[in-house]
């Protein structure tokens, strides 16, 4: 079965386990490098206030240049690619007819999706079945994200992973693998639920890549079903807005306190 790998950048681990299934071959591996869209100035202002507060927007609103991953990423998933053979292309954008007519040329029967923002049809339908998406968090109950936030906002014991079938709407594509890992909020970070969040999602790096890839490998042996999603049963979450961030630290406090979950 020959795959294309669509991505942001940390894909090493995914990388690793794919080139170590048997008839698998990983065909092309695209690296979108422009990762967020331009904004005006004004633009940018609006969001950073809405999403961070006036104090963090004057901190960061020009630190870094727009669009450009700066955390290395990329260079890890283009190492990883190098070590075992595997294609990779750089693109601006996954959906320039460019990037579209390669990804056509190589004739792949699957698509991974892992770590990029919302992907068209045009795209995540070129492979003759398909494409499917590592999603960070249990659907249909959470879509969208950020990935652990919200499980952490709601009180919520665990997060869930796992692996779809891509369709239009965010994250309502047929399942096709889920697992849950526990989650406890470790006091030691105190209020600072965004560097918890980090360290968190960073040992989910090995069960998010076991687990695409053992998903690919059903599919390759066709030793798989397809789940559809009751979409009622859930919500499509966004990016929390200051205000929701505040309530967060209120609630992380009172649990930490020994209070009532808020």
């Amino acid at each position: 079965m020959r795959v294309i790998l669509l991505t942001h950048g940390g894909a090493d681990l995914v990388i690793e386990r794919l080139a170590a299934i048997r008839g698998v071959e990983v065909v092309g591996v695209f690296i979108e490098m422009i990762t967020t869209p331009e904004r005006s100035a004004i633009d940018k202002l609006k969001r950073s206030v809405k999403y961070d507060g006036l104090s963090a927007t004057f901190r960061k609103l020009f630190r870094s240049a727009p669009g450009n991953k700066a955390d290395g990423s990329a260079d890890l998933t283009r190492k990883a690619a190098a070590s075992f053979g595997f294609p990779t292309f750089e693109v601006d954008n996954f959906h320039d007819s460019e990037s579209i007519d390669q990804m056509r040329s190589l004739g792949a029967d699957l698509g991974i999706v892992f770590g990029t923002n919302i992907v068209r049809e045009n795209v995540f339908g070129i492979p003759r079945l398909g494409s499917i998406n590592l999603h960070q968090g249990l659907a249909p109950y959470y879509r969208g994200g950020p990935p652990v936030f919200w499980e952490l906002f709601n009180g919520e014991q665990e997060v869930g992973l796992t692996v779809h079938f891509v369709a239009s709407k965010v994250d309502t594509g047929d399942i096709v693998l889920q697992k849950t890992k526990p989650l406890r909020y470790d006091p030691e970070f105190g209020l600072d639920f965004e560097a918890f969040i980090d360290d968190f999602r960073s040992r989910l790096r090995d069960d998010s890549a076991d687990l695409l890839a053992s998903a690919v490998d059903k599919i390759a042996r066709g030793n798989f079903e397809r789940k559809p999603q009751d979409i009622t049963l859930g919500k499509r979450y966004r990016l929390p807005t200051k205000k929701e961030k505040d309530e967060m630290r209120r609630r992380l406090k009172q649990r930490l306190s020994g209070g009532a979950n808020g």
